[in-house]
C-alpha cells in the first residue's frame, strides 16, 4: 500500500496548495465565446447565394474533349488517353504499343502433346509406319457402309414389289405376234401350267390382239416331243389355223428361248410381241425380250396352278426375284424348274 511521499507521484507538487492556483490567468477556463471577439465582420454568416471574391474563387470546367482546355485550366494537365488495341493472349505489354516477347518455357520443359525427347521414336527396321486416318474420313467410311447394307437390303425387296406388281398388269395392245414360253409336257400333252398358258395365247388371238402365235421350248434328254410342238398341236386342236402357229422348237431356258425367238422375229421383220407366260414370270421375261431387240408387253395367265395357292404365289415371287438379279449380274438364266402336276 502506497504512502504519502512514497514516490509513487500521488504527492502534490510543491508550491502549490490543494485547491488553490497561484495564476489565476492561468488556469482559468476558456470558451468558445471568449475565443472569439464578438466583432460582426469576422463572425459573419457566408450565405449559399452571397457574391464571392471572384480572385478567390475562380471557376474551373471541364476540359473540351476537341482540344481547348478551358478557362483555368492547364493543357498540361489534361491531355488525352486512349484506351490501346488489346494484344493477343501470347503477347503481353509493358507499356503502351510495346509488346513483350512471349513468355519463355522453362529449361527442361518440354511442349505440351508432346512426347520426352522432342521427337517420336524411329521405327524398327523393316516395318512400315503408318499414319493415323482422319477422323472425318473415317466417319465417311462408316456411313459409305451404313448406305452400301442399306440398297443391299432394300434393292431386293424393291425387285419382290415390282415383280408383284408386273404380275398383276395385263397389256392387251396389238403386236405383232405372241410369244408363249414353254413349260413341262407328258409325251405330247402340255402339262396343267403349259396349258393354262396356251389356252390364254387362244383367247387373245380370237381378241384381234395379235395374227400369230409362236410357241416356244425344246424338250429334255428321252422326250419325244419339244414343248414348242406339243404347244402348236394343242392350240389346232383347239381350232387356231396352222399357218397361224409357228414353233421355235430350242431353248431349255427363258434366256435361250428368246435368242431363239429374236431370230425368228427379225427374219419375219416383226419388233413388237405379246409375252404369255405365268403371273410371276413376266417381268423377268419382258427384261430379257427387250434386251434382244423385241418390244414386249405382258399379258399372264391367270389361271393354273401357278396362281391357285397363295403359298406357291409367294415362292414364284422370291423365285423371280433371284432369277431376275441374277441375270442382272451374270447375264445367265437361273431357270428353277417346276414339276406342274
Amino acid at each position: 500500500m502506497r504512502t504519502a511521499n512514497d514516490g509513487g507521484g500521488n504527492e502534490p507538487r510543491s508550491g502549490f496548495a490543494a485547491g488553490a492556483s497561484p495564476d489565476d490567468e492561468a488556469t482559468r477556463v476558456f470558451t468558445r465565446k471568449d475565443h472569439c471577439p464578438a466583432d460582426p465582420d469576422a463572425t459573419r454568416v457566408m450565405g449559399r447565394g452571397e457574391a464571392a471574391d471572384p480572385a478567390a474563387t475562380r471557376e474551373f470546367s471541364r476540359p473540351d474533349p476537341e482540344g481547348d482546355p478551358g478557362p483555368g485550366a492547364s493543357a498540361s494537365l489534361t491531355r488525352e488517353f486512349v484506351r490501346d488495341r488489346p494484344l493477343p493472349r501470347s503477347l503481353g505489354t509493358d507499356e503502351p504499343g510495346n509488346p513483350r516477347p512471349r513468355r519463355s518455357r522453362p529449361e527442361g520443359a518440354r511442349p505440351r502433346g508432346s512426347r520426352p525427347g522432342g521427337r517420336r521414336p524411329a521405327p524398327p527396321p523393316g516395318r512400315r509406319t503408318t499414319v493415323p486416318r482422319p477422323r472425318r474420313r473415317r466417319f465417311r467410311l462408316r456411313w459409305a457402309v451404313a448406305l452400301l447394307l442399306v440398297l443391299a437390303l432394300a434393292l431386293p425387296a424393291g425387285t419382290w414389289g415390282t415383280v408383284w406388281y408386273v404380275a398383276r398388269q395385263d397389256e392387251r395392245v396389238p403386236t405383232d405376234a405372241l410369244v408363249v414360253l414353254g413349260a413341262s409336257q407328258y409325251n405330247g400333252t402340255p402339262s396343267p401350267v403349259f396349258e393354262a398358258r396356251l389356252r390364254h395365247a387362244q383367247v387373245l388371238y380370237l381378241e384381234g390382239v395379235a395374227p400369230v402365235i409362236v410357241t416356244v421350248g425344246g424338250k429334255q434328254p428321252g422326250d419325244n416331243y419339244t414343248e414348242a410342238a406339243a404347244g402348236r398341236n394343242w392350240l389346232i386342236e383347239v381350232g387356231v389355223p396352222a399357218e397361224q402357229v409357228v414353233a421355235v422348237e430350242e431353248g431349255s431356258d427363258t434366256l435361250q428361248s428368246f435368242r431363239a425367238v429374236s431370230e425368228v422375229f427379225e427374219a419375219n421383220g416383226w419388233d413388237t410381241a405379246t409375252v404369255v407366260s405365268d403371273p410371276w414370270h413376266s417381268l423377268r421375261s419382258s427384261v430379257m425380250a427387250s434386251d434382244h431387240g423385241i418390244d414386249a408387253t405382258t399379258s399372264p395367265a391367270r389361271s393354273g396352278p401357278a396362281v391357285i395357292e397363295r403359298r406357291t404365289q409367294l415362292w414364284y415371287i422370291t423365285r423371280e426375284t433371284a432369277s431376275l438379279w441374277y441375270y442382272w449380274i451374270f447375264n445367265d438364266s437361273s431357270d428353277i424348274r417346276v414339276n406342274a402336276a
